[in-house]
């Protein structure tokens, strides 16, 4: 009952005409003879992919589960097949540099083909998830026979790759971790210790696994600047067997058919990545990719909830409607289809607005990392890093909070079959609620925006943020209310500047919802934009005008329905003004 069609038309919709990305790759040497013809066949390529082979593997892989038995994966029928499927089609290293075997395309097409593997198969997702964060920490930190062996298999995803932060004791501090790695005489070292929550810790997908963990050296300070970063496989070189074992997969709330182990490290061999204490700092490379993939888990669930709820709302036939379009359809003994009743139809509306807008929004943050990297221009590139930096929290926390709740809320469409497994919805709100707490809390984003990344140059890159958005807003009829929402962000934020030095605790206090408001004011500018892009489309008569008359629409339907979310953030963050008391004793 549940299924996934990729909304093709919808992402060329913001890569060709909201974002113009062909005429911005054509002024990007390294991706000058990618045109707007030759994206549209890599999108095609990959729904046809994540619909026919892929999300068929979902409800039943959700049901079977991860199998494991003395230290051994087994995933669930079907994972292999379509993983191999993924490998042979060369997804893996869509976006890797050519030199390391990959094809060199821009971060917005994988963006969208990640898109529609978590819509159609979070839990199998969770495997490849990780590959593209491996590759950039071998890419920049490998070198020598390490380099040679383990990147041209993780670029192409021949194996698999793993990120072994967490310990027991140590969830969100990483400080805390006592993973040891002592130094042996060959050059390599002895890694033990435990981690927890490990993702694909082990599986049965690729002949082996690359383990990238964050340890200890023997005489390294206590804090994060004490970690180093190590490379240890499932399979040594030689072919042996490493010390670094999985003890058990944990049963879980959602994402049944992804592994997630406890893994123990007694003695295992590895090789240093980067520096000694600087480990951190390369593990941040993965993580910032894998906060920007999480952040496309949640417009996946939004995506794949809002296109299966029209489905079924248009279907489902239940009371009478106040009121319905002239000659709709009445369904039997006098029932009106459900998508008639006003409160369903706001569900609905809601849904796809909130869709189209993380979307834009997430791809805005793939381009941005696309010319920060390959943009010939310095200072392009710089802004660029600079506007990749503040959206990666934001689009993390916001599209996760999204997605889960959305779909939450949306399982009501289908009444007391919403709580029934075959209906699919149920599925999506367990699978989804992991997003908001894995890769840093949402919580921990909202710290990280507003204590490390506005306040410090006193908002100095924010400002830009917000001018850059502001002028996405040009040409539309909403362009002035966006624009005043942005502007409102900005004076939120210069009162938290002015009143932190009297109250050191505010910013914490204030960091959830500022990261919110943020996140409304840039959707209000994503519908600002499409909406100026869908009225010159229409004024042209380009063709298609009920598609753009949608997106017009949609655009209004935000600004009415959904803008007043602004305000209650920024009230919020108003209200962080005053103190917290700590709870009474219990």
């Amino acid at each position: 009952m549940w299924r996934y069609d990729p909304p093709l038309r919808d992402m060329r919709f913001v890569i060709d005409e909201v974002l113009g990305a062909p005429a911005r790759w054509a002024a990007m040497p390294a991706h000058a003879e990618l045109d707007a013809d030759m994206a549209a066949q890599v999108l095609e390529e990959a729904g046809r992919f994540a619909s026919e082979i892929l999300a068929p593997t979902n409800g039943p892989g959700d049901l079977q589960g991860c199998q494991w038995q003395d230290g051994a994966v087994t995933t669930p029928e079907g994972y292999r097949a379509a993983y191999q499927a993924f490998v042979d089609g060369g997804w893996p290293a869509l976006a890797c540099d050519p030199e390391c075997g990959g094809q060199g395309l821009p971060q917005v097409l994988n963006s969208a083909l990640f898109e529609m593997l978590a819509a159609a198969n979070h839990g199998w997702t969770m495997y490849p998830g990780l590959l593209h964060g491996a590759y950039e920490v071998l890419h920049q930190h490998a070198s020598g026979w390490l380099r040679e062996t383990y990147l041209p298999k993780v670029t192409s995803g021949e194996w698999l790759s793993t990120m072994c932060l967490t310990e027991a004791h140590a969830g969100s501090d990483l400080g805390l971790l006592r993973t040891r790695a002592v130094p042996a005489e060959d050059g390599s070292y002895r890694l033990t210790g435990t981690k927890i929550f490990i993702s694909g810790g082990d599986s049965d997908l690729t002949p082996n696994i690359v383990h990238l963990v964050l340890a200890r050296l023997p005489e390294a300070p206590a804090g994060t600047k004490g970690l180093s970063l190590f490379l240890a496989p499932k399979f040594l070189p030689d072919g042996s067997r490493n010390a670094a074992r999985c003890d058990g997969v944990e049963k879980k709330m959602g994402i049944k058919g992804s592994a997630t182990c406890v893994m123990s490290f007694e003695g295992a061999t590895g090789w240093l990545l980067g520096e000694p204490g600087k480990g951190l700092q390369a593990m941040f490379l993965m993580m910032n990719a894998a906060r920007l993939h999480v952040g496309l888990q949640g417009l996946g669930h939004l995506e794949a909830t809002t296109q299966n709820a029209l489905r079924y709302t248009a279907e489902r036939v239940q009371s009478r409607a106040p009121a319905k379009p002239e000659g709709a359809p009445a369904g039997a003994g006098g029932a009106d289809f459900i998508v008639y009743h006003p409160a369903v139809r706001r569900q609905l509306w809601t849904l796809k607005a909130r869709t189209e807008s993380a979307r834009v929004l997430s791809y805005w943050a793939a381009q941005a990392l696309d010319e920060e990297a390959a943009h010939p221009d310095e200072a392009v590139r710089a802004a660029a890093g600079h506007r990749a930096t503040l959206l990666t929290p934001v689009i993390k926390a916001m599209l996760t909070d999204l997605g889960h709740f959305s779909a939450d809320r949306a399982l009501g469409l289908w009444g007391g079959h919403g709580y029934i497994h075959e209906y699919g919805i149920e599925q999506i709100v367990r699978d989804s609620r992991i997003a908001l707490i894995y890769e840093g809390t949402n919580e921990i984003q909202a710290i990280d925006l507003l204590l490390r990344k506005i306040l410090p140059d006193g908002g100095q890159r924010l400002q830009g943020l917000l001018d850059w958005a502001a002028a996405q807003c040009e040409g539309s009829a909403h362009a002035g209310v966006a624009r005043a929402g942005l502007q409102a962000v900005g004076e939120a934020v210069a009162r938290l500047l002015a009143a932190q030095k009297a109250d050191a605790e505010l910013p914490f206090r204030a960091a959830d919802d500022l990261l919110f408001a943020l996140g409304e004011a840039l959707l209000g500018a994503a519908w600002a934009r499409m909406d100026a892009v869908a009225a010159q489309a229409l004024a042209a008569g380009t063709g298609d005008s009920a598609f753009y008359a949608g997106k017009r629409q949609l655009a209004q339907l935000h600004f009415d329905w959904l803008g007043p979310e602004l305000q209650h953030r920024l009230a919020a963050v108003a209200a962080a003004r005053a103190p917290l008391p700590f709870l009474p004793a219990l």
